[in-house]
């Protein structure tokens, strides 16, 4: 994320133009423009016109600059862009105006996002901005038959291929070279700027070694990690060893997988910990947060529609922050997100046990 420009506007906002480069930067996005926000930027939209030339083709589409005031955020990830609508407040013409319009903003646009920004989305951006030059990470995980693709991504992790096919003896095994060489493919196709390679046992130093052979160049991105397991129970191991952090000083997700357990851990032991939307408001209101964890989406909701949580969570993330706590909002993309939602979509790391 680039940040273009930034300033005070009336009414006490502020406008930041941004410019997103990259697809985390577009999903960062839609967890910090809200309904009643104004967002700006150029776009087209199809003209109706009332000429005798224009009457049967509904209208054709014209370059404008338009600013709505927003009520829906959509990432569609597959279509890589976001989809900003609402109400054309301004624009460069006229006639558009109270007019429902979407922008669709896609990686490297510029637009201006005006509103009442909150702590936790200020940080949000500073994050984006600060990953920027972070280096993108495919994990890797292979055994006797099968190979997994990972890419990494602050949105969470996405798998890019799986291959399968017996090995060893049999009527139906293929060769290992053979899953070695497809998955070496598929590695020179990916577009990641290290590679790690982790599995149970030594297959993944014979993939290594066929990959050295095969593709030098790929393989000189490779670091290799040890695992109990392959595809995504892999992916969360490789995750909460830290290997993804030796290579991006600061991952978002690895952080959230190393929260979550220690989180899981203490409900298990009975230790320092909170859960649930009104156990985690007393405890900030006694000051005994040292980390709160909270999940996107319904943290969207309830700033959007209220009613997600009968509590004020804005305050529970200010008294947290007053009091020297950290907050980190999860993503529910990813598996430790899905664990949070399971214990109500929030809860926290104490200093102390309440009783």
């Amino acid at each position: 994320m680039r940040i273009a420009e930034r300033e005070r506007v009336e009414g006490g906002r502020e406008r930041l133009t941004l410019v997103p480069e990259s697809l985390d930067d577009l999903w960062h996005l839609t967890y910090v423009i809200e309904p009643g926000d104004r967002v700006a930027g150029d776009t087209t939209r199809r003209i109706q016109r009332n000429d005798d030339q224009m009457r049967d083709t509904g209208g054709e589409r014209e370059h404008i600059w338009a600013a709505l005031e927003v009520d829906d955020i959509e990432f569609a990830r597959f279509a890589d862009r976001l989809r900003v609508s609402g109400v054309i407040a301004d624009c460069s013409r006229e006639d558009q105006l109270g007019q429902h319009h979407t922008i669709n903003v896609e990686q490297h646009d510029e637009i201006d996002v005006e509103k009442d920004w909150k702590p936790d989305q200020l940080d949000r951006i500073e994050e984006a901005v600060e990953a920027t030059d972070v280096p993108d990470v495919a994990i890797v995980t292979v055994e006797e038959g099968q190979a997994y693709v990972h890419t990494v991504a602050q949105y969470g992790t996405e798998e890019r291929a799986s291959i399968s096919g017996p090995t060893g003896k049999g009527e139906y095994a293929r060769p290992r070279e053979e899953l070695f060489g497809e998955l070496t493919e598929v590695l020179k196709r990916t577009d990641a700027d290290a590679i790690i390679l982790a599995g149970p046992g030594f297959t993944k130093q014979d993939a290594l070694e066929y990959i050295q052979d095969e593709a030098p160049d790929v393989a000189d991105s490779i670091r290799t990690v040890d695992t109990s397991a392959v595809g995504d129970r892999g992916v969360h191991e490789v995750l909460k060893r830290g290997a993804v952090e030796d290579v991006q000083e600061e991952t978002r997700i690895a952080e959230e997988a190393t929260l979550i357990d220690e989180l899981m851990e203490r409900i298990a032991t009975g230790a320092k910990v909170s859960y649930g939307p009104n156990s985690v408001a007393e405890a900030a209101e006694y000051g005994a947060i040292e980390h709160l964890l909270v999940l996107d989406e319904p943290l969207r909701r309830a700033r959007d529609e209220g009613d997600q949580w009968d509590i004020d969570v804005d305050r529970v993330i200010e008294r947290t922050e007053q009091q020297g706590g950290d907050v980190t909002v999860f993503s529910r993309e990813f598996d430790p997100g899905q664990q949070l939602s399971n214990l109500g979509g929030i809860a926290a790391l104490l200093r102390y046990r309440l009783e």
